[in-house]
This record gives structure tokens, sequence and C-alpha cells, in this order.
């Protein structure tokens, strides 16, 4: 599985003011509703129950939430960088402004890991992540995920 088959170029919000987790799911919610044919309300429910169950912050900052949702067909992501790091209870105690959102179909057993390691191995190169970090445009940001250079990687 390669970020190119989950992100699309418009699921990608830089500098979000976002101030809670709640403000980070709406955004994700708002990002992938089109591009995953549900309702923002469905999406936002299934981060929420997952964040509920333990936090999905990541450590240096990141931060994945994920779930599975009804009548979605297939694996898709949203990228959201907040303007301020976000209270996220990571496991590392930092707050968070880089946020990968994964979704996928209630039954998308195997899929479903497949991309979250995907996305956790992307997470550990901070080489990368600081690139996030300085993308200037969403597009920039994207290309970084689903460049040449991170095939097969």
């Amino acid at each position: 599985m390669e970020f190119q088959e989950l992100l699309a170029p418009s699921a990608v919000a830089l500098d979000v003011p976002a101030a809670t987790q709640r403000a980070v799911f709406a955004t994700a919610a708002g990002l992938l509703a089109g591009e995953a044919g549900v309702p923002e309300e469905a999406i936002m429910a299934a981060l929420s129950e997952r964040e509920r169950l333990g936090t999905t912050g990541f450590g240096d900052g990141t931060a994945i939430p994920h779930g599975r949702v009804p009548g979605l067909q297939r694996m898709v992501a949203a990228v959201v960088r907040t303007s301020e790091p976000v209270d996220w209870a990571a496991v590392d105690a930092l707050p968070v402004d880089l946020v990968v959102a994964l979704l996928g179909p209630a039954e998308a057993g195997a899929d479903h890991l497949k991309a979250l390691a995907l996305v956790s191995r992307t997470l550990r190169d901070r080489a990368l992540v600081e690139k996030m970090r300085g993308a200037v445009e969403p597009g920039a940001l994207w290309s970084l995920l689903t460049g040449p250079q991170r095939r097969a990687a």
C-alpha cells in the first residue's frame, strides 16, 4: 500500500487554527466526507470513538487518529497540520501539530492494518516529518508523501 492510494491532493490542510482534537477531527471530516462518500458526522464519530479507547498521539508531535466507517468503500486519509500544537494526551506527552487521519471500511481488516503500518512508518521518519512541517502549501506536503522517493519505501 502507498500513500497515493490513500491520500487525495484535496485532503491536505495546512496551518489549521484548531485548538482541540474535536476541531482537528472536524477539519479531517470536512476533507474526507466528499472523498469517502460518507457524512462528516460518521467520520467524526469513528475518530472520536477510537480516541476514547486510547490516545492516537504517536509521539514527536504527531497523531494517527483512525476508524472504520460503515458505507466506506476503500481506505482514505487526510493530513491536517495545525497552526499551533494541540493537547492530545500523546504517548510522549507532547502536543500534536501533525495529524494523519485514516478511515477504512467497517470490514477492512488487513487493509486497515497495512495503512496504519504505512502511516506509522512514515511518521517515524524524522527528516520527512520536519519537511512536512516546513511545507508551504498543501500540494508540496502531498508530494512529499506520494512522490517517487516514497514509493516502496
